[in-house]
């Protein structure tokens, strides 16, 4: 039986927090108990410079961050390929033949794409950059590279996906049936909010728990959580469905959010000792992932190892999958 490849991977702007942790990671993780699949997982450098073009330092002092938070959850590069972006220059030529297969017009239409211009307003003012506004074009390049079919993905990246789909059907229709549509995969948990309230965790909103964050800034941020505006006093009742330590606490305290509900909204339970609970669940969650990440930070070549390996196997992957192309594009002088 033939395997069924995914393809996944995370942008290398920060260390990654608890979002991606319930978000992609955890599933990631599980992912590699199914022996009928094959599993590759790209550190995106190149598409994080789209928006991080004017400070590529920074994207270059995270690839390791993010590749120890990868080790660190669980995903195991014997099991998964782990590889760079940037040294599969496959995915590069891809882009350019797929640029020929998608219309302006099309790209700027596509929901994800425009919800990210508008978030990045400071950084492209009204001028967009030809990179970032097809980025998707160079996403459909990393699945196809690979012949990924199975790409787990949040509700928010399913237009990209879509686009990706159009986009192997357009190469097909004209070069032949050479291409794999890809399928989304779509990831259990929703994108997980700020300690804020925000829809959106991320560094520059502060609002985020990071996975190799310590005990004291678990601590801190935890306690700075926004909870019921309304409850005033210990004694008042609260409302647990506004409040994010019980979100939280949805995450980290399955066994005992019942009972965190029911107290709160009888004013039977005070919001310090809410927190204070749900600290101690997270960071009892954390220490072991922190501990794995200790180690690979003490082992900059074991790291470094693990990261050329699985880009030279990504490298010959990639280019089968070129050899395909260029045959069928008649270009294979």
């Amino acid at each position: 039986m033939n395997k069924k490849r995914s393809l996944t991977g995370d942008r290398p702007t920060g260390k990654l927090h608890i979002g991606h942790y319930f978000g992609s990671l955890k599933s990631r993780v599980k992912m590699q108990e199914d022996e009928n699949l094959e599993r590759f997982v790209m550190i995106a450098d190149v598409q994080a410079l789209t928006d991080n073009f004017n400070n590529p330092q920074k994207v270059r002092d995270n690839v390791y961050e993010v590749l120890m938070d990868y080790l660190s959850v669980g995903i195991d590069p014997n099991k998964t390929t782990i590889f760079l972006q940037s040294m599969i220059p496959e995915i590069a030529e891809l882009t350019v033949f797929y640029s020929n297969l998608v219309t302006i017009a099309r790209l700027q239409r596509n929901p994800t794409v425009k919800t990210e211009i508008a978030q990045k307003k400071e950084i492209f003012g009204e001028s967009v950059t030809y990179g970032f506004l097809g980025y998707p074009v160079s996403q459909a390049a990393d699945i196809t590279a690979f012949g990924g079919e199975l790409v787990p993905v949040g509700e928010d990246q399913l237009p990209l996906i879509e686009q990706c789909r159009e986009i192997v059907r357009k190469f097909n229709s004209i070069y032949g049936d050479t291409l794999k549509e890809p399928e989304a995969v779509l990831s259990s948990n929703k994108r997980i909010k700020g300690l804020d309230g925000n829809e959106k965790m991320g560094k520059s909103l502060g609002n985020a728990i990071y996975l190799s964050d310590t005990d004291d800034q678990i601590h801190k941020k935890v306690m700075g959580a926004l909870t019921d505006p309304g409850r005033i006093k210990k004694e008042s009742k609260g409302n647990p469905n506004i409040c994010m330590v019980a979100y939280y606490h949805n995450l980290f305290s399955k066994n005992e959010v019942k009972t965190v509900c029911e107290e709160c909204k009888a004013g039977k339970r005070g919001c310090v000792d809410c927190k204070k609970q749900l600290i101690t669940n997270i960071i009892k969650e954390l220490t072991p992932i922190r501990e794995k990440r200790k180690y690979y930070e003490e082992r900059p070549e074991e790291l470094k190892k693990i990261l050329m390996e699985g880009t030279i196997k990504a490298q010959e992957e990639a280019k089968k999958t070129m050899e395909k192309v260029k045959k069928a594009m008649k270009i294979d002088y």
